[in-house]
């Protein structure tokens, strides 16, 4: 069982950019090169982060963090960069370096508080292929890491379009990057595959082909694996629902709007279980990165009418209502390891191994799993 990153931290120190083998960042550095092996921890320490955004200890480790899931890309060699710029080094947060010879420069964003401009990341790669460190543009990208989507990053995105650098520039989150790193070690996927959905390319022949392969080949791990029949008539039944934030409105803005104040919720037309919720069971929602913030009894079968509070309401037009929720917010349960570990759904799994399958879309639980990701124990 890992430990969380807030005792490592307390154990390694203050990060910041002193040399030497006994400072904070060598020693945290040291910490995940010997131990951080599988994706499931790098997502629980990046959860920690983000619960923890604007403490500047958590902020730089997640660009540490962020940094090492290169490793599960299969990027030979991962130069981590400087937390704070100075005069004379180039301040580029990290250099990945593939074994095709192809670069990735790193910037990772955890606030909307300061504006990008994206001429520092470009500099930043110029300046490389300056010293020599990078052959040249045409076997380099500039990737931004950011924790969340936020309107800082939707600027960012319409600069890099506006000022046509889409063929040198690209966003990802930190959650797509760890779920790529995911779906490369579930699925085994070649390191090639990987370069073909990040760099700049005119065919998207590749990547499709990767997808097809993906999906033929390795099939992924079960979606529902529990209960293996399913629920009988009049059986009460438990489900899980993942809520993502988004640049407008935060996961946890949402579910307290939603359940908590409309008592409504909608699912799509491909939702999982869709056809199977039914009046009398119970959802608990997941705010992505930080926990299961709350719970509530379904009262109506999902019928298709779009309700206006529903964000994306087109894309989830089936509504249904709830009754009975319970919010807390400030108080999540965490789907760390030591949770994991517990729950029916991983049973015969490495808890430490990747995990966000579990929480990427609606799914059936057990009671006894239902009981054990809400703060009400009493669900009959």
């Amino acid at each position: 069982m890992s430990a969380s990153l807030k005792v490592i931290l307390g154990l390694v120190g203050k990060l910041d950019d002193s040399a030497g083998l006994d400072a904070g960042r060598a020693r945290f550095l040291n910490y995940l090169n010997e131990n951080v092996k599988e994706v499931g921890q790098i997502r629980d320490y990046v959860d920690e982060c983000v619960r923890s955004s604007g403490d500047i200890q958590y902020n730089r480790a997640l660009q540490d963090l962020a940094t090492h899931a290169g490793r599960f890309l299969g990027f030979e060699e991962v130069i981590n960069g400087r937390y704070q710029g100075v005069q004379g080094e180039i301040g580029y947060d990290a250099l990945w370096k593939s074994p095709t010879g192809f670069c990735v420069v790193l910037e990772v964003k955890t606030s909307e508080r300061y504006y990008i401009k994206t001429s520092t990341l470009l500099h930043y790669v110029d300046d490389l292929i300056s010293e020599k460190k990078i052959t040249s543009w045409d076997s380099a990208l500039g990737l931004y890491v950011v924790l969340k989507p936020d309107p800082e990053t939707h600027q960012l995105e319409k600069n890099i379009l506006g000022e046509k650098n889409s063929d040198r520039l690209r966003i990802i989150s930190v959650d797509s990057l760890l779920s790529l790193a995911e779906m490369k070690d579930e699925y085994e996927l070649e390191h090639e595959d990987i370069l073909s959905l990040l760099r700049p390319t005119p065919r998207i022949d590749p990547a499709v082909d990767m997808m097809k392969s993906l999906i033929t080949e390795s099939p992924p791990p079960p979606l529902q694996p529990l209960p293996i029949t399913p629920a009988g008539e009049g059986e009460v039944s438990y489900w899980l629902s993942p809520v993502r934030s988004e640049e407008e409105l935060s996961a946890e803005a949402e579910i307290k709007e939603l359940v908590g104040t409309l008592q409504i919720y909608a699912f799509g037309e491909r939702t999982p279980g869709r056809n199977d919720l039914k009046p009398g069971d119970w959802m608990c929602f997941y705010a992505s990165a930080n926990g299961v913030v709350a719970h509530a009894k379904v009262v109506s079968k999902p019928e298709k009418k779009p309700h206006p509070k529903i964000r994306h309401s087109e894309e989830y037009p089936y509504t249904f209502t709830l009754a009975e929720p319970q919010l807390y917010l400030d108080n999540p349960v965490v789907i760390d390891s030591t949770c994991r570990n517990q729950l029916d759904a991983f049973k015969d799994r490495d808890p430490n191994k990747a995990w966000g399958w579990f929480v990427i879309g609606t799914r059936r639980l057990s009671k006894h799993d239902f009981e054990t990701l809400t703060r009400h124990k009493t669900t009959t």
